[in-house]
């Protein structure tokens, strides 16, 4: 479902967002199962796919005797432990950490690759930890939950995982587990994580005979599949999603994203408690948390601090009061996003935002069928930290065939140089995880509705409408045309 391109009346802006679903909290949205040998998507005219969302509303707790109920396979007691707390596995072969006798079950469905995943393993795992898993009042039981269409290595690092956990060792499985989540920004970012992950597996302490032998055989990129399709069964959409389960009357509770401490512990005290805490589907949790921050007028104003960006973090041009406002979605290795740039673009400068009728907002969103784009727009994002955004952002363009390559460093360098960057300041930037980061942002911005490359939210006060693809400037004009006429523009 989306608009009609080109309406003079459109719709409200916060519904135009809810009809995609956005995941605020959640780090994205995708239905391919993981496995070797995947089949990318093919390439269609004028717009370059992604992978379609799933439906994303869950269950929601409601008073008994309606309220979802979750029967848990049974954690198999073992003697080990990792940092103090014990830890083991479930007769269905998950993770556990915590007392096999705790009150609270709770299932945390994760992405490896996912930054939302990560910032809760940093900041509110281990204070979950202490609170509630070391005094045994909470079991953490780990689901492999990969978005492969938005983190294409991520299935790789839950088999990687999974391969360990095959030896028997659960403490040796929650030491694999936490470098996996340490090093997401050197494994994450390579065509072949698969070198990097058994290097992590040897520090471990595996035994790589084996590690390498299951590796191959790729019964776990199996598994990680089927535990995929449980979580979209479930109705999950977005990671991390949690649900906590009630022992004694196996009632299920759910939160959604990576919320902060004090959601999870007024969550789990209240199920302790014996009480219902108000939850909501994903669909609900959308529609309460209103319009994204970067498509609102405070985010789109320009951050006083930083020239060329704005609030949000999303570089601009044009005039910040501009009665219309375009957001691009747009992927540096996409041939449709290529066409866009040097053919249409220019025109719509030229009439639109040279002008000061349009306000240009660009955000990232490479494919997983394009290697390289992720590494592309780290390169961007270091050219913006030295005011060159949009000269970086011709020339990737421009260069597309020749940083296509198993290792583009060399040419994202050179461009760079030919842009007379700061150089030293250049690489140093291009290592920084925090510009990866700025990358998996604005994908995760645009998971829930983005179905393809280029893809352009054109916004008028609270009206909005979208454009799915590369279109002839006359067909992008006549939008914009009538966009700027509703809003009484000259």
């Amino acid at each position: 479902m989306h608009f009609q391109i080109g309406t003079r009346r459109g719709r409200s802006l916060m519904a135009f967002l809810l009809l995609f679903g956005w995941l605020l909290t959640a780090c994205a949205v995708g239905i391919q199962s993981p496995g070797p040998g995947d089949p990318a998507p093919t390439e269609q005219p004028a717009v370059e796919p992604a992978t379609a969302p799933v439906p994303t509303d869950a269950p929601v707790a409601e008073p008994a005797p309606d309220v979802p109920r979750l029967i848990l396979p049974a954690a198999i007691p073992s003697d080990e432990t990792y940092k103090g707390l014990p830890v083991g596995f479930t007769e269905d072969g998950l993770p556990y950490r915590g007392s096999p006798d705790a009150p609270i079950v709770m299932l945390e469905y994760s992405d490896y690759q996912c930054p939302f995943c990560a910032r809760y393993f940093v900041q509110t795992e281990p204070a979950l930890d202490e609170s509630y898993v070391r005094t045994g009042l909470v079991r953490v039981v780990f689901h492999d939950f990969p978005l492969v269409s938005l983190h294409p290595q991520a299935p790789s690092a839950h088999a990687a995982s999974l391969c360990v956990a095959e030896q028997g060792s659960a403490a040796r499985y929650w030491q694999m587990h936490a470098e996996i989540f340490r090093s997401v920004s050197e494994w994450g970012r390579v065509a072949d994580p698969l070198p990097v992950l058994a290097r992590l597996a040897e520090q471990v302490g595996a035994d790589m005979e084996a590690y390498t032998a299951c590796m191959e055989a790729g019964d776990q990129f199996v598994v990680v599949g089927d535990r995929v399709d449980i979580g979209f069964a479930r109705g999950f959409g977005g990671t991390p999603s949690f649900q906590f389960v009630r022992t004694s009357d196996n009632v299920v509770f759910q939160l959604i994203g990576a919320q902060p401490y004090e959601q999870f512990a007024g969550m789990i005290d209240a199920v302790l408690a014996g009480a219902m805490p108000q939850t909501q589907s994903q669909g609900q949790a959308q529609q309460n948390s209103g319009i994204p921050f970067w498509a609102t007028a405070a985010g789109l104003a320009p951050d006083p601090a930083r020239p060329g960006y704005n609030v949000a973090g999303d570089q601009y041009k044009g005039n910040p009061d501009a009665a219309v406002v375009v957001i691009e979605f747009s992927d540096f290795q996409c041939p449709f996003c290529m066409r866009h740039s040097q053919v249409t673009q220019p025109i719509l400068d030229e009439k639109y935002v040279d002008t000061g009728k349009v306000l240009w907002v660009f955000k990232h969103f490479p494919l997983s069928i394009h290697p390289q784009a992720p590494a592309a727009g780290v390169a961007a994002e270091c050219a913006a930290e030295q005011g060159f955004f949009w000269e970086m952002h011709e020339l990737l363009f421009e260069n597309m065939e020749r940083w296509s390559v198993s290792n583009p460093a060399p040419i994202f360098a050179a461009l760079a140089n030919e842009l007379g960057l700061d150089m030293p300041a250049f690489e140093l930037c291009s290592t920084d995880p925090a510009m990866m980061a700025r990358v998996d942002s604005d994908v995760n911005d645009g998971a829930p509705y983005v179905r393809g490359t280029p893809t352009f939210i054109v916004l008028r006060g609270e009206a909005g409408s979208i454009i799915p693809g590369a279109l002839p400037v006359e067909t992008f004009s006549q939008v914009l045309d009538e966009e700027l006429a509703a809003a009484g523009a000259p």
